[in-house]
């Protein structure tokens, strides 16, 4: 267990490859998830009787603000807190949604790190 001591600040948290941090969906990647995943389910049969290995995007609905992990995959100026990253956004079903150059913050198209347990 890890003790933190009142009143001592905690230094800022850099980004680097391989962590998962929580990517807030903005108005944009709603659209296209949603407009994706409503294009597979109208030529579902399509895509199973040519069964050509293209990607079918099936999953839930989302709306902007939702908050799905995110895979930082690049960081854009290392070593600093508040640099840029891209990374792949883990949405719930089965495709994910590739994200560039976002920054922490707490709006819509930003990422945040999860609280500690």
């Amino acid at each position: 267990m890890t003790h933190v001591t009142p009143n001592v600040p905690i230094a800022p948290i850099t980004p680097t490859i391989g962590r998962i941090v929580h990517y807030r969906l903005s108005a944009d990647d709603a659209d296209a998830i949603n407009r994706r995943r409503q294009h597979a389910q109208a030529h579902l049969d399509e895509h199973r009787a040519n069964s050509n290995g293209v990607q079918v995007h099936i999953g839930n609905h989302v709306e902007e603000g939702d908050v799905f992990p995110m895979v930082i995959t690049r960081v854009w100026h290392p070593g600093e807190s508040e640099g840029y990253v891209n990374g792949q956004v883990m949405l719930d079903g089965n495709d994910l949604l590739w994200v560039t150059s976002v920054k922490v913050g707490s709006g819509p198209r930003t990422f945040s790190w999860p609280e500690r347990a």
